[in-house]
């Protein structure tokens, strides 16, 4: 299992439980987070570091 498929289901997991669990706006919290995290981290990244991480996904794509 590729850790995408790791971070994606447990980002199913925590949200499926604040569903269940906790009041409403807590759930878009937490919907938030781990939609709008890797998102902001990525944005973050120089040009350069973005071009580095586009060359190592490239690279690990077939292996």
């Amino acid at each position: 299992m590729s850790p995408v498929q790791k971070y994606a289901i447990g980002a199913g997991v925590a949200v499926l439980f604040s569903l269940f669990f906790l009041p409403g706006w807590v759930t878009l919290l937490v919907v938030l987070g781990v939609v709008a995290a890797p998102v902001v981290g990525y944005l973050m990244l120089d040009p350069s570091q973005r071009e580095r991480l586009k060359r190592v996904r490239r690279r690990g794509i077939g292996n």
